[in-house]
């Protein structure tokens, strides 16, 4: 039963959102669940929404289905995309119950707003070169990605995937001048699914992911740039009770085996 949101349905104005809600009902606010009720984390129906980074997309799909199974009549929601824009989305005031971020440094965007508290480390992932299978530009190590002639897609600075990927050239003493940058991990690997680009600089979790599609080059200096995902119950949570027993669950045996089966390393 878990749904994906829209995008454009995230992107909606907060004040529209806002005066939608004014205009239904009574007038009186519906009671967010008291986190921790027996009504809610016992099991009953609800909705819990979760805010994640796009390279969590295929595991935390997988730990929703799970999270219902468990919860008849609940509905996990998901809205999956760059840790960055998620961030800011929270601040401005997008409904949502959970945090997962691809790095500390967009889940502080939220702390820092007081709208999180505590956030665990609940996995660490990594980069590789990702290529086309047939590798056309013969691309082999990091260092190759410095050739004109290869083109190179890679994530955004400001986002996760984008930090690393700087961190991880300033450590080899590389420049790279990518072709396009890309909002978020999923968009960046996709230009090297279609062909578009030779090469790009993606999350050891996504190319797994892609298996088939492309190959994955291991380079060493990945190891300077590891990225910590944190994950957190947001304060104002309207689910307070489910979505602690989403964290909970992440958190978890259950959410850890099925975290590192894609690739990504136990913090």
């Amino acid at each position: 039963m878990f749904r994906r949101l829209s995008r454009w349905a995230i992107a909606l104005p907060v004040t529209l959102a806002l005066a939608g809600l004014s205009a239904c009902g009574s007038g009186e606010p519906a009671a967010a669940p008291a986190p921790g009720s027996s009504s809610v984390a016992g099991g009953g129906a609800g909705e819990v929404t979760v805010f994640a980074a796009a390279s969590l997309t295929g595991t935390f799909t997988e730990l929703g289905k799970a999270f219902e199974a468990a919860r008849p009549g609940t509905t996990v929601r998901f809205n999956f995309g760059s840790s960055a824009t998620l961030a800011q989305q929270i601040v401005q005031g997008a409904p949502a119950d959970v945090f997962a971020a691809a790095s500390p440094a967009t889940m502080k965007t939220v702390t820092d707003a007081s709208l999180a508290a505590s956030p665990a480390t609940f996995v660490r992932n990594k980069l590789q070169i990702a290529v086309p299978k047939d590798n056309p530009a013969g691309v082999d190590e990091l260092k190759d990605l410095t050739d004109a002639k290869v083109k190179v897609a890679l994530c955004a600075e400001q986002v996760p995937c984008g930090a690393a990927a700087v961190k991880a050239l300033d450590a080899a003493g590389l420049k790279v001048t990518p072709v396009t940058l890309e909002q978020d991990v999923k968009a960046t690997l996709t230009k090297v699914e279609l062909g578009e680009v030779d090469a790009a600089l993606v999350y050891r979790t996504d190319v797994i992911a892609a298996a088939g599609k492309v190959t994955g080059i291991e380079f060493p200096e990945a190891d300077q740039a590891v990225n910590d995902y944190p994950i957190a119950a947001l304060a104002k949570a309207p689910a307070g009770g489910l979505a602690g027993a989403f964290v909970d669950l992440v958190l978890s045996r259950q959410g850890r085996d099925v975290l590192t089966r894609a690739g990504f390393e136990a913090p």
